[in-house]
């Protein structure tokens, strides 16, 4: 522990400037209340030493403060991680300090506390390690491209409501070997995330076809892929796309890199949401952000409802109008269909599940017991293949 003295400790903490927004949680407060007590304030000590291990003890279950330190340290949101530890003097001075600081303050254990109180009844005690800290926080930010900081270190995927980015704390685990079938399409865009990762060219991409065909889940298959190295999801509602700029702007310094992800995407007409996304996605002034991309969904190819009484209207330059309609989806820089399932197909995912979740079943009543469930049900899917394996599942559960 570099600081013996708590005193000194309790005065060195005042003067934080990087790591400052740590001392405000509600846990480190209050240790570094209890070690501003004077001795001689006994009655008021054992107090602030019992409101110390209470809060301590309702946010670790295991009652271990120097983990407790360790992982709010590592989610903390500050210049230092932002940089990934590459900063000036004298920012790096101070980092340095305060880094010292907090790796004392978490080594202070129950009973060098309980020692200075001089307090010779029953209190309750918690864990410390003798972890370096510093060192492992410098390491960490190192990493700070796959590792990410604040709120991008401790989740994965994030949703956007009323214009500001809030994490999903249950997110989809769904896998990629969850999936079967669409190999082809899967991996095209597997390889264009895999561009994003390693700093290539990534494409903007439009994932269209029929329901249930696995565009979503493949979407967010592969976010969760390639979360270890350093991709995040953000799934934005349509109805907050106009949020999207604002966003991307702020995503644009952060080394992790981004799927900006738009479900189920079309549109009754062209209106400002439409236009909205023509701009981000080709015509704005402003210059692409190479590492954020934007994944769309689409039941549509051309994403704007069209009827056929548009195509005789009186418009002098209808051809032009309707070009204008299906110019969205050309903006992107990848297609990729998700067509209905032939029976064959359908089938084929049907057997890969079975496999996959060890379910043995006669292989010609298998498939003659899938039609039968995709035809009562309108038709042939991925989703309702999925559906009726887990069917299976439950009944021989």
């Amino acid at each position: 522990m570099v600081y013996q003295d708590l005193e000194g400790l309790a005065l060195a903490l005042n003067t934080f400037a990087v790591f400052d927004k740590l001392l405000e949680d509600s846990v480190i407060s209050e240790l570094k209340r209890l070690i501003e007590f004077r001795e001689s304030d006994t009655r008021g000590a054992v107090r602030q030493y019992t409101r110390f291990v209470s809060a301590l003890y309702n946010a670790d279950a295991e009652g271990n403060f120097t983990d407790y330190l360790w992982q709010k340290l590592r989610f903390d949101d500050n210049l230092y991680i932002r940089s990934g530890g590459r900063v000036q003097a004298p920012v790096s001075d101070a980092c340095e300090h305060e880094l010292d600081c907090l790796e004392s303050l978490s080594q202070i254990s129950s009973d060098t506390i309980q020692k200075r109180l001089g307090y010779d009844a029953f209190l309750p005690s918690w864990k410390t390690e003798n972890r370096a800290i510093k060192k492992a926080y410098a390491d960490r930010a190192k990493q700070v491209s796959k590792l990410g900081y604040g709120m991008y270190a401790a989740h994965a995927m994030f949703t956007v409501k009323e214009g500001a980015l809030m994490p999903v704390k249950i997110a989809d685990p769904i896998r990629l070997s969850d999936l079967k079938g669409y190999e082809t399409e899967r991996q095209t865009v597997i390889d264009n995330t895999r561009a994003l990762i390693e700093g290539k060219t990534a494409a903007n991409a439009l994932l269209y076809g029929d329901a249930g065909t696995g565009k979503s889940s493949t979407i967010k298959a592969v976010s969760n892929a390639f979360r270890d190295e350093g991709l995040r999801l953000i799934e934005v509602p349509k109805r907050e796309m106009e949020a999207i700029p604002i966003i991307m702007e702020a995503l644009s310094t952060n080394p992790l890199k981004f799927i900006i992800f738009i479900d189920d995407l079309s549109f009754a007409q062209e209106g400002d949401d439409m236009s909205t996304l023509k701009t981000i996605l080709e015509g704005s002034v402003a210059a692409k952000t190479p590492n954020i991309v934007i994944y769309a969904t689409s039941n549509r190819r051309h994403l704007v409802k069209e009827n056929f009484t548009e195509r005789g209207n009186d418009d002098v330059h209808a051809n032009e109008t309707l070009q204008e309609k299906v110019s969205l989806s050309g903006r992107f820089g990848l297609s990729i269909h998700f067509g209905k399932p032939n029976q064959e197909r359908y089938l084929s995912i049907v057997k890969a599940l079975t496999e996959r979740y060890g379910i043995d079943v006669d292989e010609a009543g298998l498939c003659i017991e899938a039609e039968r469930f995709a035809l009562e049900r309108g038709g042939r899917s991925p989703r309702l293949a999925r559906q009726f394996v887990e069917s299976l599942m439950r009944r021989q559960a």
